[in-house]
């Protein structure tokens, strides 16, 4: 049975890549410069959310079912520079061929991704895979929207649609599960520089467990588990959740017990 891996990245702006683009004093802060930048991007397209290319990975964390286990962690330690991560990253989709799953994973993650491995050099041989040598990578790759060895929810659900799309928050909530915990994607930034990087991580972690979640919410509606099957399913992923004894894992299972009560189908 081909692994299942859900993956979701962290991201603050990119303040080394902003000096350099812009030339800018080395006196200045790097709050300094991100506030810039901010402000410069608001001014010139109504939202301070920077381009991809200038966001700089601080966190992956990745949920994997292979055989029988299932682990959610996050790749590396608090400390590694950003092209630690994401060779971590590509390197397990080299060693496993997953089935990736994300939740707008083709509209922010791998993009992101993908320029940050090529600004660092770091090789992503099989997610680049083109199939050239490979015939069954040639009708069915990463790199396809339309293809399925990576599954972005967000984007499948709504049909392929901008305009039908969800957040995952509101998406895991409504089926019962806990949905966000500890912050949300807005917040990474402060966060990051009050030096809470273990707590992006969990939270980073959480996001992954909802996706995880999600997912097999979705192989129930497309009829690949059964209901058994499925409740067999949360039941395992629970379980090996529970057995961590980890702080936000517990905040987790708490949130979806309350969270679960009067949703049908959970």
């Amino acid at each position: 049975m081909t692994p299942t891996l859900v993956f979701d990245i962290e991201t603050v702006p990119d303040v080394a890549g902003l000096r350099r683009l812009n030339r800018l004093p080395a006196t200045l802060s790097d709050a300094a410069v991100a506030t810039w930048a901010a402000q410069q991007r608001r001014a010139a397209s109504g939202s301070d959310f920077l381009p991809l290319y200038l966001q700089r990975v601080v966190a992956i964390a990745c949920g994997l079912r292979e055989g029988s286990t299932f682990r959610v962690w996050s790749l590396g330690e608090a400390a590694d520079p950003e092209p630690e991560l994401i060779r971590r990253f590509f390197d397990g989709v080299d060693r496993y061929t997953p089935q990736l799953v994300s939740w707008n994973g083709g509209g922010f993650d791998l993009p992101v991704l993908n320029h940050r491995a090529l600004i660092h050099g770091v090789s992503a041989a099989r997610f680049w895979d083109w199939g050239d040598d490979d015939r069954e990578f040639k009708f069915n790759s990463y790199l396809g929207r339309y293809h399925t060895r990576h599954l972005d929810l967000m984007d499948v659900l709504s049909m392929y649609q901008p305009r039908a799309t969800a957040g995952l928050d509101a998406i895991a909530r409504l089926s019962g599960f806990p949905g966000k915990l500890g912050m949300d994607g807005s917040e990474v930034h402060a966060a990051f520089e009050a030096g809470r990087i273990d707590e992006i991580r969990s939270y980073c972690e959480t996001d992954v467990m909802n996706t995880y979640l999600v997912y097999l919410r979705f192989q129930l509606l497309r009829g690949t588990l059964s209901a058994a099957q499925y409740a067999t399913e949360l039941a395992f992923a629970r379980e090996k959740l529970a057995a961590t004894g980890a702080p936000h894992w517990r905040e987790f299972i708490a949130a979806w017990d309350a969270n679960a009560q009067g949703v049908s189908g959970n």
